[in-house]
């Protein structure tokens, strides 16, 4: 039966943000990006009615698939394959640790309203230097909102509306790459919205050596929390002295009447580092 067949009767929960991937060319780009091998374990998060699952089943040794709704769960374990573990449980409350003691690939169709938080559970917060997701993450294929996709791999040289503290984040502690544009009618039911693939490599040290991960975090927090103001202006306004944020940004090289969402990751480092408190 096809993909588009079978997701037709299944009742979608548009509360639970389903929307199946029925688009048999799409579900091969993913399985042929993740390059999972036979010895491989794969998390899948958001396992929905299995169509990923059952072929990831076919090339890795093991599948934990991740799915909330008790009705998808009972789809899912009715797939013929010994080496899918499904779990139903909510990610953002998922212990990678409890699952599994060797590193995994993550592929993840998840509900796009809590794509941020999903992707900092996975990768924790810049200032938590020892996340147990991460550390047993080698690398994420996640589909996300076509808009979301550009503010992952923004930089500072994107536009400004995509370069934000979600692009810090992901950047900072993975390569990123950006696979292939998926149209909404890849889905059914059909989002109002394009979609995309990304593919996260996790970095095995940070892009860059922070020397207080939690004044990056403040400073960066701090520019783009206040896009139309310029970098010094923002910072004063969360509470950094007039003074000392002139001086910083000055031994740091960075002209005082930029904004946030123009500088790099190494350029909020360079802050941080002549920025103290």
């Amino acid at each position: 039966m096809r993909y588009i067949e079978r997701a037709k009767k299944f009742r979608a929960k548009k509360r639970l943000g389903q929307n199946f991937l029925v688009d048999e060319k799409i579900i091969d780009k993913i399985i042929d990006t993740a390059e999972v091998c036979p010895d491989e374990t794969v998390i899948e998060i958001g396992a929905g009615l299995g169509f990923v699952t059952e072929k990831l089943a076919q090339k890795a040794g093991k599948i934990i698939a991740i799915e909330l709704d008790d009705d998808a769960v009972f789809e899912l374990r009715k797939l013929p394959y010994p080496n899918i573990k499904v779990v139903q449980q909510d990610i953002l409350k998922t212990d990678f640790s409890r699952l599994t003691e060797r590193p995994v690939k993550v592929i993840a169709n998840i509900p796009y309203y809590i794509t941020s938080p999903i992707l900092a559970h996975l990768l924790g917060e810049i200032d938590q230097v020892h996340w147990k997701n991460r550390e047993l993450t080698k690398e994420i294929i996640l589909m996300v909102q076509y808009e979301v996709a550009k503010r992952i791999i923004a930089d500072e040289k994107s536009s400004a509306k995509e370069y934000g503290l979600l692009s810090i984040l992901v950047n900072y502690r993975c390569e990123t790459g950006f696979i292939c544009k998926v149209p909404a009618g890849s889905f059914y039911p059909a989002p109002k919205v394009d979609s995309a693939l990304v593919k996260l490599s996790v970095l095995k040290k940070p892009a860059v050596e922070l020397n207080n991960p939690a004044l990056f975090r403040k400073i960066t927090q701090a520019a783009f929390g206040m896009r139309r103001k310029t970098i010094k202006n923002a910072l004063v306004n969360k509470g950094f002295e007039p003074d000392k944020v002139i001086n910083a940004l000055k031994n740091a090289g960075i002209d005082p009447k930029k904004r946030g969402e123009t500088l790099s990751i190494n350029a909020f480092n360079n802050l941080s580092r002549s920025l103290k408190l």
